[in-house]
């Protein structure tokens, strides 16, 4: 059986990668390697995609704590304990809505390795579960080398709750090189990266944003999943200030006649949360692979 659905299948044939895309594919298992489960010891964040099981906008969010809050608990579980895996899970109807599914994604950038799971969440008295799906690693391509971290004692501010983007919003995202895109499909949910320079997301106006979608692994599967279900959350960090820029609205991708794809996203709603999370980075070294977009 595919490990694709039809949208992403449809973008395949559209861009001509089927073959290419059945080549990656087949890097797509359930079972957490022990390389990969060393990896997730390792990491201090953990970004997570997912459909609000009450209004059913999708969002992403970031889960912090100290190395080995995320590790796998089995050869397709991984476990995620800690005070924001609890606030979190909290959120889900689980056991009477059944478990719901989620997209994770953990991105080193003092290594640029990255490494997705996605699968089924399952509240527990710690943080939470999630029983694998699809497990897979992908390139470093369009990630940014920040060589190091610390951790600081920062209090989160309120977020602040919006429709449009002010200027303090619109500035982090002009200035970002970095962000994760949560989508979803009828069956499952996914986590994703997007790097470039500082620049690549535009915004077109004060509800709308524009990236262009860089080739990549063939699999389209954020693509793929848009195709079926135009629900889609995005994540922005400060990743000097510990602010978070959550997005949730709905994209589409739009294609040129030379082979071009470009994202546009229409804004539903935003949290802007200052101080959110308890790390700063050092400054990036911008992948060789980024197109010089910078403005």
């Amino acid at each position: 059986m595919s490990v694709y659905h039809a949208g992403s299948r449809a973008i395949q044939e559209q861009t001509g990668v089927r073959d290419r895309a059945d080549h990656v594919g087949r890097s797509l298992g359930q079972d957490i390697k022990p390389v990969a489960a060393a990896f997730l010891e390792q990491q201090p964040l953990l970004i997570v995609g997912a459909a609000d099981p009450e209004t059913g906008r999708v969002w992403a969010s970031a889960l912090t704590g100290a190395p080995g809050f995320v590790r796998a608990t089995g050869p397709r579980r991984m476990s995620v304990d800690g005070d924001a895996a609890r606030a979190f899970a909290a959120t889900d109807p689980y056991p009477a809505g059944g478990p719901r599914a989620v997209g994770t994604i953990a991105v080193d950038p003092r290594t640029r390795r990255r490494m997705r799971l996605n699968g089924r969440l399952h509240p527990t008295a710690t943080g939470f579960t999630v029983a694998a799906d699809q497990v897979f690693s992908n390139c470093p391509k369009h990630i940014q080398r920040r060589e190091s971290y610390e951790t600081v004692d920062r209090t989160p501010e309120a977020p602040r709750r919006l429709t449009v983007l002010g200027e303090e919003e619109a500035a982090l995202v002009r200035s970002a090189d970095t962000f994760f895109l949560a989508t979803v499909h009828a069956a499952g949910a996914d986590a994703s990266h997007r790097g470039g320079n500082p620049g690549f997301v535009e915004i077109t106006s004060p509800r709308e944003l524009t990236w262009p979608d860089y080739p990549g692994n063939a699999m389209f599967l954020s693509l793929g999943n848009l195709r079926t279900d135009p629900r889609a959350g995005l994540l922005f960090l400060d990743w000097d200030t510990g602010t978070t820029l959550q997005l949730t609205g709905e994209a589409r991708t739009e294609f040129a006649q030379d082979g071009a794809r470009t994202v546009r996203f229409t804004l539903t709603e935003a949290l802007c949360t200052p101080a959110a999370l308890p790390l700063r980075w050092s400054a990036p070294q911008y992948s060789p692979a980024n197109p010089d977009n910078a403005r």
